[in-house]
């Protein structure tokens, strides 16, 4: 099995499992079992050292915890992808990169029409131009061959630009008011991975300790801790020498074992922790608001039309090509599928507003429908035979 069609298993398998972790947690807010949910996520976790203290509660740690190390696999996948893979030309990454703006663009615009005049709902912007790659590339794994290979990469490549944008607009519009001397040594941290990386050091639990003064230092700065992980990824060398004089590459052996961890706990506990809304408490004139409509609208509508109109437009000038063996019906499927924003999604909207009770759920109740919505038709358009 090669890394590519390794890589897509995981996260198929990843997708079938989160959906069993929303569905849990769907059943544990709408049942007498609302109660111990709420309790679960508000146990309270502390870490003192000194002076030195960390105390959130355990929706807020796998919020900005345990994302921090889904977002340093995403900045593995991303580095390794731009040296010397699906990103590391402009032949392989046309098509997915021009899709990958439209189904940017067009959902944010969707969202900002409906919200533009209300100050508060206009953070929640980039909510709609998330793609989860889990779900998504566990939806082409129900279809088989059905789907070739060459779509599940445009898929994969397309997603994995979509992180690396909600990585920048993380960066540029989600962060909080900054400590000067968490700042200060956070970016000590990171020259001190720089030079790690320049002289080419391959022991990995240099990177790591040195990483969790970086995490530590951004969480307590403002910036969101999550770009710790992303910052600390980009400074892990591809190829290196180890202490017995053999090439080895850190990265991949990294990014191999953290695979695992966030596929299989990491995401389900994320989605087990926020996805739970209790919908008897939601009413249709509440989700016929404009933060609900514009999420519903951004994601389900604009992320095909955004998508599949880039894709198409890019096609017919012949700036990229159709994916080998596949026809325009499958790529209107497959951009069916990336309206499921689901994980990035509620990761930005929780970022958006951080008061989770301010739309009354119904932010999360419309990730959660567009998400169901685009799974279900993408699959059966899918399942069409051309």
């Amino acid at each position: 099995m090669n890394a590519i069609e390794e890589f897509i298993n995981k996260e198929s398998s990843s997708g079938i499992l989160l959906i069993f972790a929303t569905l849990l947690a769907l059943l544990f807010s709408n049942t007498f079992l609302a109660p111990f949910y709420e309790s679960f996520l508000h146990i309270p976790v502390e870490i003192r050292v000194g002076a030195l203290q960390l105390d959130k509660s355990l929706y807020h740690w796998v919020n900005d915890g345990l994302m921090a190390i889904f977002f340093l696999l995403i900045g593995l996948e991303v580095k390794r992808e731009i040296l010397e893979g699906h990103l590391s030309s402009f032949s392989q990454i046309a098509l997915p990169g021009i899709a990958a703006v439209g189904g940017m663009v067009v959902p944010a615009t969707i969202y900002l029409a409906f919200n533009q005049d209300n100050p508060i709902a206009v953070n929640g912007w980039a909510i709609t131009t998330a793609t989860d790659i889990a779900f998504a590339l566990g939806i082409l794994s129900l279809l088989g061959k059905r789907v070739p290979m060459s779509l599940k990469i445009f898929l994969m490549t397309l997603a994995i630009i979509d992180d690396l944008g909600a990585i920048v607009i993380i960066a540029l519009f989600y962060t909080a008011e900054l400590s000067t001397l968490s700042i200060s040594v956070a970016f000590g941290s990171l020259i001190f991975l720089i030079g790690l990386n320049f002289f080419g050091v391959a022991k990995k639990p240099a990177y790591f300790i040195v990483g969790t003064i970086l995490w530590i230092s951004v969480l307590k700065s403002g910036v969101h801790a999550t770009l710790a992980g992303v910052a600390l990824a980009f400074t892990i060398p591809l190829k290196a020498i180890d202490e017995n004089q053999q090439k080895c590459s850190p990265l991949k052996e990294i990014e191999h074992n953290l695979h695992f961890w966030v596929a299989f706990f990491i995401l389900p506990l994320f989605a087990f922790v926020n996805a739970g809304v209790n919908i008897t408490e939601i009413s249709m004139a509440q989700m016929s608001g404009p933060v609900p409509l514009g999420i519903l609208l951004g994601l389900f509508v604009g992320k095909q039309l955004g998508v599949f109109g880039f894709s198409f437009v890019a096609i017919k000038l012949k700036l990229a090509k159709l994916p080998e063996d596949s026809n325009w019906l499958q790529l209107y499927g497959v951009s069916l599928l990336t309206g499921i924003g689901f994980t990035m999604s509620l990761f930005i909207a929780s970022l958006a507003f951080e008061d989770d009770s301010l739309f009354q759920y119904t932010d999360k109740l419309a990730i959660l429908i567009a998400s169901f919505v685009s799974g279900i038709l993408g699959y059966l358009l899918l399942r069409v035979k051309p």
